[in-house]
């Protein structure tokens, strides 16, 4: 029960310049970001209910008797000050014992181009990790506290977790998606003492060092984000896959290599022709123009060495990189300003934690971060929390990924003595977002069709992906 789903294994509001009507924007915004928190799934962290003087009276009770009486005790439904009800069960796993005060889970969504926004309202169920819900662990022997969780938000892979540090002081984690992006925020308060104190007191305690924005996205400002999802699903159906093949700025069907025109009956597009579908759907609403390939081609950047130069032409190592760099360049340039067209303006160099929570044999174990690796970019382990921090820090931006590993010898190429080399050998692009519900979601269109984030994750694990940023407009013309 605990474990109810795979829940561990995994604002600086960056608006981009783009060539519209901003007084029209500003204006719609506006209005979104009024309603977002009364119609929103979840509220701001300070207006979450205070629990303490529930947990005053169950201190005894369940906190501190033992865990074999805790346990026999059967889930029961209490009522907060303000109406709202809170179910309080035990959960044995393994060794440990779980005391939860699940919330009840509200419904809810902002306005949508179709649909009004909807109220908040009940629900009848009491996941333990609905906004609010509060949850001691206790060793099953002992029955010693040993950690305290907090979602605060309805979201079963962020909140924040308290530990005992020692007799006068504990510490406090903050995890998203599996990723630290605060370790042992110490707070001078003992452990048990935490047990009854209010939230908004333990987070003022770390004021200034919690990131707060991390809790309250605000899906309003992700709607650009979602009619452009749905706009490349809609002409997803008319598309193939073809290996080499991509559309010129005539709108021809051609193959990448020789530009020759494609066979119309078996026309398609490879993950790299499709990718700058993509970014010609965004920008010919703008320019009136598709991308010309060659330059596309052209390298952009510092990438590889001397070594490297001399196998450039035989094993292609760097076309993804190259490509996806050229096409952001284009894409900042003509959609924000020139300015924003340089490398350093538009990659991902840069992720918000630290260490990582992975599962490893069915155990959590937490490891160190890799983080950013010139001409590599980063692990694919990390992508789920650094896209979760890049959707709030950037709401307004999505990702294309240029996949690479070590690859000694191409299926494609048979030399004696080849050395083995970083090689881009896919791209795709990654959409993280939040849904009119306040879910966050992550979009994976690649090589002509929708996938998803765990086929992605699954497929190119122990691999790196290079990303770089694109800005989102709702205006999407590929054809």
């Amino acid at each position: 029960m605990f474990y109810e789903a795979a829940w561990i294994l995994y604002y600086t509001k960056k608006r981009p310049i783009i060539k519209v009507d901003m007084r029209i924007f500003f204006a719609i915004s506006l209005i979104f970001v009024n309603i977002s928190f009364v119609f929103g799934l979840d509220l701001p962290v300070a207006r979450i209910s205070d629990d303490s003087i529930l947990r005053h009276r169950l201190r005894e009770s369940w906190f501190i008797d033992s865990p074999q009486r805790v346990l026999n005790q059967h889930a029961r439904i209490e009522l907060l000050q303000t109406g709202e009800r809170v179910e309080v069960r035990a959960v044995k796993d393994r060794e440990e014992v779980h005391i939860i005060l699940a919330r009840e889970r509200m419904s809810g969504r902002v306005a949508t181009a179709s649909a009004p926004a909807v109220e908040r309202r009940q629900t009848g169920q009491f996941p333990h990790w609905a906004q609010g819900s509060w949850m001691l662990t206790r060793n099953i022997t002992t029955g010693e506290g040993t950690l305290i969780r907090i979602f605060l938000r309805s979201d079963q892979f962020t909140f924040i977790q308290l530990r005992p540090s020692n007799n006068e002081t504990s510490l406090m984690d903050v995890i998203v998606y599996g990723g630290y992006v605060s370790r042992s925020l110490p707070i001078p308060v003992p452990f048990e003492r935490l047990y009854t104190k209010p939230l908004n007191d333990i987070l003022r305690l770390v004021e200034g060092r919690f990131p707060i924005r991390y809790f309250e996205p605000d899906p309003a400002l992700y709607r650009d984000t979602r009619t452009f999802v749905a706009n490349v699903r809609q002409h997803l159906g008319s598309l193939k896959f073809a290996d080499d093949g991509a559309i010129d700025e005539n709108g021809n069907f051609v193959f990448i290599a020789s530009l020759q025109e494609q066979n119309p009956q078996t026309a398609g597009l490879n993950c790299s022709g499709f990718v700058k579908w993509l970014i010609d759907g965004i920008l010919r609403p703008v320019t009136g123009e598709r991308l010309t390939i060659p330059p596309l081609r052209e390298p952009f950047g510092e990438r590889g060495s001397l070594f490297t130069a001399n196998w450039e032409e035989r094993r292609d190592v760097f076309f993804g990189l190259d490509w996806i760099r050229n096409l952001a360049a284009e894409a900042n340039r003509t959609l924000r300003s020139p300015e924003f067209s340089a490398l350093e303006e538009f990659e991902v160099r840069t992720g918000n934690f630290s260490s990582i929570m992975l599962s490893q044999r069915g155990n959590l174990t937490r490891i160190s971060a890799p983080g950013f690796l010139s001409e590599a970019g980063f692990a694919v382990e990390v992508l789920h929390p650094l896209l979760y921090t890049l959707a709030i820090d950037e709401p307004f931006s999505f990702f294309l990924a240029a996949v690479n590993r070590e690859i000694a010898t191409p299926n494609h190429i048979s030399i004696r003595g080849t050395p083995r080399l970083r090689q881009y050998f896919h791209v795709a692009a990654l959409v993280p977002f939040f849904d009119e519900f306040g879910i966050f979601r992550i979009a994976v269109f690649e090589s002509a069709e929708e996938t998803s984030f765990d086929r992605f994750r699954r497929t190119h694990s122990g691999r790196h992906v290079n990303l770089v940023k694109i800005p989102i407009s709702p205006r999407f013309e590929p054809f």
